[in-house]
């Protein structure tokens, strides 16, 4: 454990900073989860909703440092591939 002050605040902030960046994945996950989803299911209105939050959410991960930006960026063209590939079938 750490003896110097600034040292046990790091602590407390790096540990806050886990749970928020824990919680923003998680919902990450969720979402491109419920769209891959919808795409099975042939569902074209919702994975449309889903793409678009899906995009958001990614965006504003990667504008916060939870997530790279071209991993945002990666995911976004892969999901917007699989949506336009679904689209034309």
């Amino acid at each position: 454990m750490a003896n110097i002050k600034s040292a046990k605040k790091r602590i407390s902030v790096i540990e806050k900073k886990t749970l928020i960046n824990r919680r923003v994945k998680k919902s990450l996950r969720a979402t491109i989860k419920n769209f891959y989803k919808a795409l099975e299911t042939g569902d074209m209105a919702t994975a449309k909703e889903k793409l678009a939050a899906s995009e958001k959410l990614l965006k504003k991960a990667a504008a916060r440092g939870t997530i790279h930006k071209n991993t945002a960026s990666r995911k976004v063209s892969r999901m917007t591939l699989a949506y336009n590939k679904a689209k034309a079938e």
